[in-house]
């Protein structure tokens, strides 16, 4: 399964966004791993709230970031679309 810009991501059960503070850096712990986060990928995960579709979280990073929301979404897409493969993110069943 691919995502689009309409679909709405959410981080499952028991994957969680944290602060290291011993790296002082950001990862993503899920059971029996840790991924390594970069300030896009924070960027990225911070709007991940299960109820912001792909296309809402790139309009609020091109707002942040004075960017063109177009640039912005395929990459946007592309990174989730990563985790999504790793079973570390999941997308809303639509109603």
């Amino acid at each position: 399964m691919s995502l689009t810009p309409d679909s709405v991501p959410r981080l499952p059960r028991g994957v969680r966004l944290r602060h290291d503070t011993v790296r002082d850096a950001h990862v993503l712990l899920a059971p029996e791993r840790t991924f390594d986060l970069d300030q896009n990928a924070v960027a990225v995960l911070s709007l991940v709230d299960g109820t912001r579709s792909i296309r809402a979280i790139a309009e609020a990073l091109g707002r942040q970031y004075e960017t063109d929301p177009g640039i912005i979404e395929p990459d946007v897409v592309a990174m989730l679309d990563g985790l999504l493969l790793k079973r570390v993110l999941e997308t809303v069943p639509a109603a």
